[in-house]
């Protein structure tokens, strides 16, 4: 059953493809339901996979096979807080060399063009310290990084 607030993410038939890799690289993440079009439609055939429910770190997502018509971009992306160096690593790494793409700040897309904020802790609570230019030292440092590299932000945030 589909959850009352779901987040649509269209694919150019890949849907499913995508949401096994998000079940394997992140936690609390599953492929739910798998549904077939009951009949023809512009971008494809009866019995082809056209709707997949998954879950993303608990965040209820529908993969629709909608076709070439639309494309992601950063304007919607998955934020996902990491806790150290090596699972930011883990996650970066799944999804740049999983035929994605590095971008800056932290920022990464993957082989669909769905973009992913690969974000420590570490480097929130760098640049949102009370001691501002502690702050403004992190975030300097953030701006120069594509994966964030946590002991070089907590070096710039001592100064």
């Amino acid at each position: 059953m589909v959850s009352k607030n779901t987040v649509c993410l269209w694919y150019d038939g890949t849907a499913l493809e995508a949401a096994k890799f998000y079940a394997e690289t992140f936690p609390d993440s599953a492929v739910t339901a798998v549904h077939h079009a009951p009949g023809d439609y512009p971008d494809g055939r009866q019995g082809d996979v056209l709707t997949v429910e998954f879950t993303v770190m608990g965040i209820p997502c529908l993969g629709l096979n909608g076709g070439p018509a639309f494309k992601h971009n950063e304007a919607f992306s998955f934020q996902v807080a990491t806790d150290d160096q090596a699972e930011t690593d883990r996650l970066w790494n799944a999804i740049v060399q999983n035929g994605g793409q590095e971008s800056a700040c932290g920022w990464c897309k993957d082989k669909w063009g769905l973009s992913w904020q690969i974000t420590p802790r570490a480097l929130t609570a760098a640049i949102t310290d009370s001691d501002r230019a502690a702050a403004k030292r992190a975030f300097e440092a953030m701006m120069e990084m594509g994966k964030i590299d946590i002991a070089a932000i907590e070096a710039a945030r001592r100064g």
